[in-house]
Order: structure tokens, then sequence, then C-alpha cells
């Protein structure tokens, strides 16, 4: 038996992502957004508001970075999400993580966080922010000849129903091929 509930953000899992940009004045600013998926092979698409201190940043300095966030530091991936960089200009030193100027793009690389998706801004429009994606840079920590190994990352996953947030490290598949046992 199926029972109805409540609309919500209702596909699981949600990626955790931290949006990182640089202020006017040079320091970092962080965000936390769990809208946000590949929009072409080389472009991310994430649902912001105008409003996101993150989003203007990113106009401005036509530049913004994209990280997993990992169980490691899911305190600090939540703190970027509940406090917001139009009230508190200084947020991310408080969480106390470092950061690296990248050398694409006008936006700071977390180097806490295992993967980082350097991009370039391309425009702002109905769906929010969309940028075409220059580099990739990965920890060497979590690779395993020359490839990222996603049980390593420990990446976290918001889950919309309960408001929680779920390590995602367990390979249950082949993509592209179990399901040919099917044919």
């Amino acid at each position: 038996m199926r029972k109805n509930i409540k609309i919500t953000e209702g596909i699981f899992p949600m990626p955790v992502l931290m949006i990182a940009t640089y202020n006017e004045d040079g320091s970092v600013n962080v965000m936390n957004a769990a809208w946000g998926t590949m929009f072409e092979r080389d472009q991310v698409l994430l649902n912001l508001t105008e409003s996101h201190k993150t989003v203007k940043n990113i106009k401005e300095r036509k530049a913004f970075t994209v990280s997993i966030a990992d169980s490691n530091h899911v305190i600090e991936a939540d703190y970027f999400g509940v406090v917001s960089g139009n009230n508190t200009p200084n947020k991310f030193e408080k969480s106390g993580l470092s950061a690296t100027r990248s050398e694409r793009v006008d936006a700071p690389i977390i180097n806490e966080f295992p993967i980082c998706m350097e991009c370039e801004f391309i425009e702002y429009g109905d769906s929010g922010v969309i940028g075409k994606v220059v580099n990739i840079s990965v920890d060497e920590k979590v690779m395993n000849n020359d490839k990222v190994d996603m049980s390593k990352v420990s990446a976290i996953a918001f889950d919309p129903y309960t408001h929680g947030y779920y390590k995602v490290t367990d390979r249950v598949g082949e993509a592209f091929k179990d399901g040919l046992k099917l044919k």
C-alpha cells in the first residue's frame, strides 16, 4: 500500500555542493547548495536565487567553484548552508577551513573538500546559475590508478524528507553493464 505525503524536493539523493566565490574585498565566501546538477558534460546548473551573496559574487567575478562535500566536513558544510554571507561576511574564517586561489578562474578552491570543479560564469536565468567547468581538481588521497574512488571521497547527500545527511560510499553495481544481463 502507498501513502501520499506533503510535496517536497522529492529526489534523493540530492548532492551537497559547496559553491565558493570571492567577496568584493577578496575574502572567501562559501554556500551550501543541494539544488545543483550537471547541465551539459562540461556545464553545471545551480538553482540559486539572486538574493544569495554567492550569486552576486558570481556575477561580479564571472567565476566560482563547486566542491563535493564529504562526511569529514559535514558540520562545516551545514554551517555554510545555515549562515548567510549577506549577514556574516567572515563565515569562511569561522569554519576553520582553508582555501587556495584557482589558477584557472577567479574563485577559491576549498582545500578540505576532495573534488572541486572550477567554473566560468555563463549566465543567470530562470533556473539559476549556469557555469562552464574548465577544470576539475581532486585530492590524490581519494584516487586509485588516476581515477576517483568514490568510496574514499565519502560524499554526502541531502535527504529532503527528513533533512538529514547521508554518506555515499558503497558501490553496488556497474553502470551500462549490469542491465545488459536482462537482454
